[in-house]
């Protein structure tokens, strides 16, 4: 067998991409071992176990910006997983480590770097993070996300920054019938639209709070709803489920969601964009403001101009702005048909096989 150690975390765009990847590779060839690993503190924790693929979670912490007293905790837990991943090595060594983003794919690369292990990235965002900006000189090919992100890393050689798009799990093909992909959520088979809100997978209590007052108040008459909250405030707005809203704690799957859905409200994380267009579905994208280098903003500005979305600022975030944007859309067939085309052109449903071929490539040459 051979293993290729998959190196990232935190968040669900930092873990989804290395998932979509592996489970690729193993289709394409049947002899990799996936390995992954992770931080005991991120989304990892309760992901990985529930996957198919061995793993490892590591005792890994962020730098502290501002309570820098805490970076003891950052030093001691890089020593201690530094000597773990050396264990992991010596049990087998690895063709290949490809770090997906956050904390714990930076110790990965450094660990491939100093032992002379090849490392390949997966960029995110339109703008990287500091994981990839600081490895990339060193990473053999860099898969992005968004092409736009080429700008601001250093290219390994000519031809290392490759633009492939989000790796995510594709559409069915066939897709879903739309019908009665309606019809289980308890909906008219046809008829209206059916707008679908998603802040991640963790929720967004402002993207939240503003949808539960609108759907109470101001709902249009022709919609549906399906709204994922995330676990943490499911309680809070559960009581917000009517005839035409459906609200859970977590979409899973959430293809199930997609495959009714006309339009929808959501963050602008590169895992959640990607995942809309392949599926051809236009999005009135709220950027996380708190995120790194507001990097999700730049997505979101950057989707705009390119004819796929619509940018609200969170802080633009209300019951009125909402209910005008959704209402502009529905009563503009023409302009909700011209963004599900920008959509659908910005879609790359199988970045996730391209991505394993050229491993696979790379793995062959080494």
């Amino acid at each position: 067998m051979t293993r290729i150690v998959f190196a990232g975390g935190g968040t669900g765009g930092h873990l989804y991409p290395g998932i979509a990847i592996a489970r690729a590779l193993v289709r394409a060839d049947p002899s990799v071992e996936p390995f992954f690993i992770g931080a005991k503190r991120g989304i990892e924790r309760a992901v990985l176990p529930t996957i198919e693929f061995p793993h490892l979670l590591l005792d890994l912490h962020p730098l502290y910006r501002t309570a820098v007293w805490n970076n003891a905790k950052t030093v001691a837990g890089l020593a201690a997983s530094w000597r773990r991943m050396s264990a992991l090595v010596r049990e087998q060594r690895p063709a290949l480590i490809v770090g997906t983003g956050g904390y714990a794919a930076g110790l990965a690369l450094a660990y491939g770097v100093a032992h002379k292990i090849p490392i390949v990235q997966q960029a995110g965002d339109s703008v990287p993070g500091l994981t990839a900006r600081v490895f990339s000189r060193w990473s053999r090919e860099i898969y992005l996300n968004f092409p736009e992100a080429a700008a601001v890393l250093t290219a390994h050689h000519p031809g290392s920054l490759i633009d492939t798009g989000a790796p995510i799990e594709p559409p069915p093909s066939p897709r879903p019938d739309r019908g009665a992909a309606r019809e289980r959520w308890g909906f008219p088979r046809a008829g209206g639209h059916v707008l679908l809100v998603y802040g991640g997978s963790q929720g967004s209590l402002a993207i939240n709070r503003v949808v539960a007052e609108w759907v109470g108040t101001a709902l249009p008459d022709d919609l549906y709803v399906i709204w994922g909250t995330g676990r943490a405030t499911y309680e809070e707005f559960k009581k917000c489920e009517s005839s035409r809203v459906r609200v859970r704690d977590y979409l899973s799957p959430v293809a199930d969601a997609y495959a009714a859905t006309d339009l929808a409200l959501a963050r602008a994380g590169a895992m959640t964009t990607a995942e809309l267009f392949a599926w051809g579905i236009p999005g009135v994208l709220v950027p996380l403001p708190t995120a790194a280098a507001d990097h999700q903003t730049t997505n979101a500005v950057t989707l705009e101009r390119a004819g796929a979305a619509v940018h609200v600022p969170q802080a633009q975030l209300s019951v009125e702005r909402l209910d005008a944007t959704v209402r502009k859309l529905l009563d503009s067939p023409a302009e909700l048909q011209r963004l599900a085309a920008g959509a659908a052109a910005r879609a790359r449903p199988n970045a996730a096989a391209e991505i394993a071929q050229r491993i696979l490539h790379l793995d062959a040459t080494t």
